[in-house]
């Protein structure tokens, strides 16, 4: 039997494909990231299973263990607490020892979060970079905005409510005017939507909110320059006396590139 990688609600427990209540419903042990939070949405459904924690802190363990039982032709469910298994979430472990163990995968999609802000925030786009969740601390964070800069199409992150002052006040400093909106408690009773500039909405969560974010970033100032010509323009500057550093400074500026990568490509 293949391992069977099951999308499940992103709040509400109603946003549950048919599939995946049969596959949950006939398999012999579900792998769940957090054993209450899936017994909650079976007993909403009425389903009995054997569950089994698979978590950030015992996924290696778990994979050795449920791994010759795979082989064995055990029919084996994988849950996360919401969404798609192994985005963001524990999963990619097993299902790569599965495949590489020459034991079947089948996915059962369903809700997404990420879609499902990005088409709610009204920024959606034909293309989209998906984030996961946002690096910690100012200098890591200043570096993603840079690297966003020239990107050209809405961004999606995953963000606590805790963090998130903090990341709306930083993004505003580096592009007060940029499209954003934060995405709370998605498909649940208080489901919110802000939408704004960086600056308007890290004036309103100037506090934690709560409730799980998602964050949308809407296109930055257009598409990137070629990288070629922006370091023949440092080297350019460079040979005529203006110090490098700030060479690459100017042409980041006017191009949209990483000021960093423009610094030590022309070195």
């Amino acid at each position: 039997m293949p391992l069977a990688v099951c999308a499940t609600p992103i709040g509400n427990l109603e946003d549950v494909t048919l599939r995946v209540l049969a596959e949950l419903a006939a398999t012999d042990v579900v792998l769940c990231e957090d054993t209450r939070h899936t017994r909650g949405l079976l007993q909403r459904h009425g389903i009995e299973a054997r569950l089994v924690s698979y978590h950030e802190h015992n996924e290696a363990q778990r994979t050795a263990e449920l791994l010759p039982r795979l082989e064995a032709g055990e029919r084996v469910a994988l849950v996360s607490d919401a969404g798609m298994p192994g985005v963001s979430d524990p999963g990619a472990r097993i299902v790569r020892a599965a495949l590489d163990a020459g034991v079947p995968v089948t996915v059962l999609p369903g809700p997404s979060a990420v879609e499902t802000a990005l088409v709610a925030s009204g920024l959606a786009s034909e293309q989209y970079r998906f984030l996961g969740f946002l690096p910690r601390g100012e200098k890591a964070l200043a570096a993603l905005w840079e690297e966003l800069a020239a990107w050209p199409w809405p961004a999606v992150a995953f963000e606590s409510p805790q963090r998130l002052p903090a990341t709306l006040r930083s993004l505003a400093a580096a592009s007060p005017a940029r499209a954003v909106a934060v995405c709370r408690e998605l498909t649940k009773r208080f489901e919110e939507i802000a939408r704004g500039t960086a600056v308007e909405l890290a004036e309103r969560f100037a506090e934690p909110p709560k409730g799980e974010i998602a964050l949308v970033l809407g296109p930055g100032q257009g598409r990137a320059a070629d990288e070629g010509e922006a370091l023949a323009a440092v080297g350019e500057l460079v040979a005529a006396g203006v110090p490098r550093r700030q060479a690459a400074e100017i042409v980041s500026r006017l191009t949209g590139l990483a000021r960093n990568a423009l610094y030590s490509g022309s070195l």
